[in-house]
Order: structure tokens, then sequence, then C-alpha cells
């Protein structure tokens, strides 16, 4: 989960810092994007979830159709880009329609880390991704 009170081994006691944070989608997710809008899809794992699709006639396949806003954002979740990237991205396209911005992206951000769907780095003073 992103807590960024965590602290970190070699830190110093310093907590990270959001704009600092680099997220990356994890590898079990694909991210499809048509006209503009990204839908991620994860496949069901797990003993539970395998038993849920085979008795229940749940899904196998876990679809999850994003707005404009998270389109844009999952886009940049590619380990290239930190969140103060993806905010002025966010700014430049949408403008005041994304208001209040960090806000609503630290908290987007924390929802797909807390469903394990994407992973936050540290970035060094370089610019290079670090492992959190």
């Amino acid at each position: 989960m992103l807590d960024l009170r965590k602290k970190r081994k070699g830190s110093a006691g310093m907590p990270a810092n959001l704009l600092d944070l680099v997220p990356v989608l994890h590898s079990k997710v694909k991210a499809e994007k048509t006209e503009g809008i990204v839908t991620l899809s994860v496949q069901r794992e797990g003993w539970l979830a395998r038993q849920s699709v085979k008795w229940l006639k749940q899904p196998a396949v876990v679809r999850i159709r994003l707005d404009a806003l998270g389109s844009e954002v999952a886009a940049c979740c590619d380990g290239s880009h930190s969140v103060a990237d993806i905010a002025g991205k966010l700014y430049a396209r949408f403008g005041e329609k994304a208001e209040p911005l960090l806000p609503r992206l630290a908290k987007f951000i924390e929802l797909l880390e807390m469903n394990d769907l994407a992973v936050c780095h540290s970035c060094d003073s370089r610019g290079e991704a670090q492992d959190a």
C-alpha cells in the first residue's frame, strides 16, 4: 500500500516523497487501449478465485474500464514517469477539469497499489527508478 510514512532501508528515517515515486503496472495486468480508453485485464488467480470461476460462473478475467483521466494515468505507469510527470501531463491535457489534481492522483495510485495492480518505486537523484 502507498504509505508515505513507511520507512525504507538506508533512508535515514526520511519518508518517501509522493512526487518522486514511479508507478509501474504489474506484469499480470494487461492494459488494452481502445478509442482512448484503457481497460485493465487481470487473470483470476488463487484457489478461491478458480473455484468461483468454476462453480459460480464468474468471469476468468476481471476487466476494469477506466475513465479518460484514469486512462491517461495508466498509460503513464510504465516505469519512466514519476508522479510529478504524470501530474504535469494530466494538467496539460485536462486543465481545470482534473482539479483537485494531486489528491485525486494520489488516491488513484494508492488504489492501484492496494489492489495489487501496480507497484511504486522510488526515484533516486539521478532520475532512475529503484525498488521501493
